[in-house]
């Protein structure tokens, strides 16, 4: 399922228009971005966890050379399910 079906889902369950569901989807998507750049996590009970990791640095190979690189640490994006969304998924 990509973005515009989850909009035509939700609008087609919801009575919603599409328009309404995008904006709304597209405030969440960036509420969430705006948290987990500063630093912060989204809990959604049930459902889970957005929030950061770090990731250590560590070496790499270039695999047009072969070439050894040094990858520097980094934070990434990360999700953990909740207990109501592992179930359901089972």
């Amino acid at each position: 399922m990509n973005k515009t079906d989850l909009i035509n889902n939700i609008a087609a369950k919801s009575g919603l228009t599409k328009r309404d569901v995008e904006s709304v989807l597209n405030g969440f998507l960036g509420e969430v971005t705006d948290a987990l750049a500063g630093g912060d996590k989204v809990q959604l009970i049930g459902f889970g966890t957005f929030e950061t990791r770090k990731r250590s640095g560590r070496v790499g190979r270039n695999p047009q050379t072969g070439k050894e690189i040094s990858i520097p640490e980094s934070q990434v994006p990360a999700f953990k399910a909740g207990n109501k969304l592992k179930e359901a998924v089972k």
